[in-house]
C-alpha cells in the first residue's frame, strides 16, 4: 500500500499580504500588456486596411469604453514598469526586509497612479 503523501498547501491556506498581491498583480499586468499589444496590432492593421476598417475601430476607441481601456492600459504599463524597477532593485539585494518591501510596494502603486494621471492630464491639455 502506498504511503499517503502530504498535500501541497493552496491559496485558501495562505494569508494574503500586500507584497504577495503586488507580485501576483505584476504577473497579471504582464499578461494585460500582452493583450494590449494585440489590441494595438488590431488598430494598426485596421489603419493599414483602409478608411472603413479604421473607422470601425476608431469609433470604438473614441468612445467611453476605448478611453477606459486606454486609461487602464496606461496604468498597467506604468505599474509593470515601476514594479520591474523594484525587482531590479531587489536583484542588487536592496530593500528586501519586510518593511522596505512594503514601503517600496506603496511607492510602486503611488508612482503608477501619479504617472497615469500625469500622462492623461498631458493628453487632455494637448488635445
Amino acid at each position: 500500500m502506498a504511503k499517503a503523501r502530504p498535500i501541497s498547501p493552496h491559496l485558501q491556506i495562505y494569508r494574503w499580504y500586500f507584497t504577495m498581491a503586488l507580485s501576483i498583480a505584476h504577473r497579471a499586468s504582464g499578461s494585460a500588456l500582452a493583450v494590449g499589444i494585440l489590441l494595438l496590432t488590431w488598430w494598426l492593421t485596421a489603419l493599414a486596411a483602409g478608411p472603413e476598417s479604421f473607422a470601425r475601430i476608431d469609433w470604438l476607441m473614441d468612445g467611453v469604453f476605448g478611453v477606459l481601456v486606454l486609461f487602464g492600459y496606461s496604468f498597467v504599463l506604468f505599474f509593470h514598469m515601476c514594479n520591474g524597477l523594484r525587482h531590479l532593485m531587489w536583484d542588487t539585494a536592496t530593500g528586501l526586509s519586510k518593511m522596505e518591501a512594503y514601503q517600496s510596494g506603496l511607492v510602486v502603486v503611488g508612482a503608477a497612479a501619479a504617472l497615469t494621471v500625469l500622462l492623461w492630464l498631458a493628453i487632455l491639455i494637448a488635445h
